[in-house]
């Protein structure tokens, strides 16, 4: 008894005794079945679910931040993939186009030489611009063929729409080649061309002049009686001895009476686009192949 008398006189056990009483009694009675809570077990249930609203609305924002950023990271890196995609489709189309272009092209030169080597039994050898020249006072355009693929000065050289001018000056590997729209009957190197239609061979003129405002040859020395008109195709006559006959070079736009009244004069649009060189044919007529060693 006295040893009992000692303990209620510790408080700390004594508090720490009723403690343990009452957490007993509230886990028996929370523990046991019953249909509704005490308003305590209620205030402390509603307490905690408001507090805990509080800390769950916050993280789920920043979860969903976190989840956003990562969504925005996929998506940044699959537009990434998607432009690179597009840019590599977008390459290889061009590079697509460019090569049917450049197979149109050929299979076109070809038919051609093929065409005009039955015609005229000409050798049509293909060959590419590599350089324009950009000096007025010279006006040609390089070729990538010389005198080691059988070259020579003062060949023709033609395009599959029309003639395009004459070499003018040939190198191992390349020559020069001087358009015919540099004609000009006062250059004592210009080499005029002799030409007829191909609709009526009796027509004849030369064409020794380029007017540079219309863009026009002009074609002189027409007879008054010359059939020649205009929509008719002008071809080389082949006299002259430097352009063989039947090469293109354009169509009559207009014809009038010449300076002194005696001739006529006719103005011939060029079959060929001087803008749009690319592959362009030395013409070598049989002669000159057989006189080649």
């Amino acid at each position: 008894m006295s040893e009992l008398f000692r303990i209620f006189r510790n408080k700390k056990l004594f508090v720490l005794l009723i403690v343990l009483i009452v957490f007993a009694a509230i886990m028996g009675f929370s523990l046991g079945q019953r249909d509704k809570l005490t308003w305590p077990e209620n205030f402390v249930g509603d307490t905690v679910t408001f507090v805990q609203q509080w800390f769950y609305k916050p993280a789920g924002y920043l979860a969903g931040l976190f989840e956003d950023i990562r969504k925005m990271r996929e998506i940044y890196r699959e537009n990434e993939e998607l432009r690179t995609t597009v840019a590599r489709y977008a390459r290889d189309r061009v590079t697509y186009n460019r090569i049917e272009l450049e197979n149109e092209r050929l299979k076109e030169a070809l038919e051609f030489k093929e065409r005009q080597k039955r015609m005229f039994d000409y050798e049509y050898v293909i060959a590419q611009v590599v350089a324009v020249s950009q000096d007025p006072l010279n006006p040609t355009f390089k070729i990538n063929l010389g005198s080691t693929d059988g070259i020579r000065p003062d060949m023709a050289v033609v395009t599959t729409d029309g003639l395009v001018g004459l070499v003018s000056r040939v190198f191992p590997l390349y020559s020069t080649v001087m358009p015919i729209t540099q004609l000009d009957s006062e250059s004592s190197g210009a080499r005029a061309i002799s030409a007829t239609v191909m609709e009526h061979k009796e027509s004849f003129g030369v064409i020794e002049d380029y007017d540079t405002q219309r863009g026009m040859l002009v074609m002189n020395r027409i007879a008054e009686n010359d059939p020649l008109s205009k929509d008719d195709v002008v071809i080389t006559s082949g006299l002259g001895g430097v352009y063989p006959y039947g090469l293109v070079i354009g169509t009559v736009e207009s014809r009038q009476v010449g300076d002194f009244g005696l001739t006529h004069t006719a103005y011939i649009k060029p079959a060929a686009d001087f803008d749009r060189l690319t592959e362009v044919f030395v013409v070598v007529p049989p002669d000159i192949e057989e006189a080649a060693p």
